[in-house]
């Protein structure tokens, strides 16, 4: 029943900053992480970043020190901060979420990020 709603993608220039936002409609029972990936155009997707039930935090090498993951306290929505945006990171952002459960795992619709050089 929970659903994933994505917003904050957009057309930007290489250099430029970008938030996305993932809202769930409610709380995940037994949360393990909470995550982004991106897919690019001929490519498989990838994990881009993801943030855990107790804070901690791991990156892509490819966007380490340039993207931040956060989350709200009541753990309902996830972001992705973006800076120094480069024409490689352009593609459809996907969040996920996922409980301890094998079968708890949720999708936002995905957003798409394009970055221009």
């Amino acid at each position: 029943q929970v659903q994933l709603v994505e917003s904050g993608g957009g057309l930007v220039q290489a250099g430029g900053s970008l938030r996305l936002s993932c809202a769930a409609s409610g709380s995940i029972f037994r949360l393990n992480y909470m995550g982004w990936y991106r897919q690019a155009p001929g490519k498989q997707r990838e994990l881009v970043a993801i943030i855990t039930s107790s804070g901690s935090t791991n990156y892509a090498d490819s966007v380490r020190d340039r993207f931040t993951i956060s989350r709200d306290n009541g753990q309902n929505t996830v972001y992705l901060q973006m800076n120094s945006l480069k024409p490689e990171d352009t593609g459809v952002y996907y969040c996920n979420f996922r409980g301890i459960s094998s079968s708890s795992n949720y999708w936002g619709q995905g957003t798409q990020v394009t970055v221009s050089s």
